[in-house]
């Protein structure tokens, strides 16, 4: 009787559609399950707490939270004296902290799940690991003493860190298990300037700026395999397109950029750009790569398909480094000589909102990639999360749609389910869900001491549904945000996934 009083009240309070339908679905389920449900491992009072303070908040606004346009953090390697990492809270755009590397910063990058960044530091030889949370240094890595880093870049699964050791011609790979370096180093060409990894991680594309060639590295020997690739003078950037089909390889003498097929590796097109090419980074969709153009003060955006410059987007003072955010809409680029980042809408290829002031010389910029994987056709998250009194006593509350590129993708049963807020990260691993007779897919458990249940439900073709509760969780990464609320979600099911940020719904 309980349960049909409340759907009585939540039905006049919601509007007719997909989403609404499946929210009050959600609360109305939700209560249900976690009070009747208890000998599933689920932790009762903090639990009932998150949903209830979620269903009052939705009575009462009569509103449902939209997905923002916004993308985490962004980490600028400011290289001048004194040596510094810049965080961009992405969603305001303001640097929200700075933090101390002592000596001179050379190449950054983050981790997939966000919770690390590694920083090359030229002339001491070492990697410093930085927790995200909290902007503490972890630990120190020597790499090779004296050494000059152009490059860091993470395999696909992040276990290992790969850095171009630039004056010894070779490659150094870090297992990020123990943050040790693993074996000996990899002989590439004559100065390897950069280095990326395939989407399959199977294998390295290495750029030698003083051979101008890339050597193709298998990651299994880690050894070169096959004849160097000879692009144009000076390659100093490459990227590689999400499907792996294709290589951009930047030549900065010769103010083009190299496109080599992966299935040949040979050369198929070669793009003129500005002055000076430097910098380069590719949308999530594989479509448009931009590139920064150190001597125009300008940044080319090539369209894929045609390999051709299709805009052309003033910036400020010697473009070094862009990155673009995992949702795709805003690319980010460092001024060397302005020492600040300019912000680029994707979508009208402008230069949006002030320039963000940043520390000296800025150079490496690094977003947390996207997740793994191809893109859902449509990811809507909505979230509510309770901060406990004690640590790992959080919990939180979720509600999704997504719609799948195909029906293949739909085996929930047989593929894991990995759920990313902020820095928390939870992965139901495969074969815990289980089939209802409604076509449903439940998890009701605990994972690493987290008590968790969720629920996958069809909503006909392509489109789902998936509510999450948990408690006992630390979602400490997510409090970063701020008074802004704003907390940045994926959601990985098999190989497709999404990524978002979202206003969440937060009680201390």
């Amino acid at each position: 009787m309980t349960v049909q009083k409340h759907q009585l009240v939540l039905a006049g309070w919601f509007n007719d559609g997909i989403v609404n339908e499946a929210l009050k679905y959600w609360i109305i389920e939700g209560i249900y399950f976690m009070r009747d449900n208890r000998s599933n491992g689920w932790s009762g009072s903090s639990a009932r707490a998150c949903v209830f303070f979620w269903a009052a908040l939705i009575l009462s606004s009569g509103l449902i939270a939209p997905a923002a346009e916004a993308a985490p953090f962004a980490y600028v390697a400011n290289s001048g004296y004194p040596a510094t990492v810049s965080v961009i809270d992405t969603v305001t755009n303001i640097v929200v902290a700075t933090v101390p590397v002592g000596a001179q910063s050379g190449p950054l990058a983050v981790t997939q799940d966000g919770r690390r960044l590694y920083v090359g530091i030229n002339g001491a030889g070492t990697v410093l690991v930085i927790d995200t949370v909290t902007n503490t240094l972890i630990t120190t890595i020597p790499v090779w003493f004296g050494s000059y880093f152009s490059c860091i870049t993470f395999s696909p699964d992040g276990r290992r860190a790969y850095v171009t050791n630039s004056t010894h011609s070779n490659i150094s790979v870090i297992d990020t298990a123990t943050n040790q370096v693993a074996g000996a180093p990899i002989i590439a060409g004559a100065y390897p300037q950069a280095v990326a990894v395939t989407p399959d991680g199977t294998h390295l594309y290495a750029a030698n700026i003083f051979s101008g060639t890339v050597s193709v590295i298998d990651v299994t020997s880690n050894s070169v395999v096959g004849a160097p690739i000879y692009v144009g003078n000076s390659p100093v950037a490459v990227t590689i397109t999400p499907d792996g089909k294709f290589i951009y390889v930047t030549n900065q003498d010769d103010n083009n950029v190299s496109v080599i097929a992966a299935a040949s590796n040979r050369v198929v097109a070669t793009i003129p750009v500005g002055y000076g090419p430097e910098g380069t980074a590719i949308t999530p969709d594989g479509k448009f790569i931009y590139v920064t153009n150190h001597g125009d003060n300008n940044v080319s955006v090539i369209a894929a398909a045609s390999n051709q410059v299709v805009a052309t987007v003033p910036v400020g003072q010697v473009p070094t480094s862009v990155a673009i955010g995992p949702d795709g809409k805003h690319a980010y680029v460092s001024n060397f000589i302005d020492n600040d980042i300019s912000v680029i809408d994707t979508a009208s290829n402008t230069v949006v909102g002030d320039p963000i002031q940043v520390g000296n010389e800025p150079g490496g910029v690094a977003i947390v990639p996207p997740p793994p994987g191809e893109p859902f056709l449509g990811f809507y998250p909505y979230l509510a999360i309770k901060f406990g009194s004690a640590p790992n006593s959080d919990a939180f509350t979720m509600y999704f749609y997504f719609a799948l590129r195909s029906a293949i993708s739909a085996d929930f049963v047989n593929e894991a389910v990995v759920l990313r807020i902020g820095t928390f990260v939870t992965v139901i691993p495969p074969g815990a869900f289980r089939k209802q007779n409604d076509g449903s897919f439940l998890f009701a458990g605990a994972l690493q001491g987290v008590n968790l249940w969720a629920l996958i439900k069809p909503a006909g073709g392509l489109l789902y549904t998936l509510q999450v509760g948990a408690s006992g969780a630390n979602l400490a990464g997510a409090s970063n945000f701020g008074i802004s609320n704003f907390v940045y979600v994926t959601l990985t099911t098999g190989y497709d996934s999404g990524a978002a940020s979202v206003w969440a719904y937060i009680s201390p």
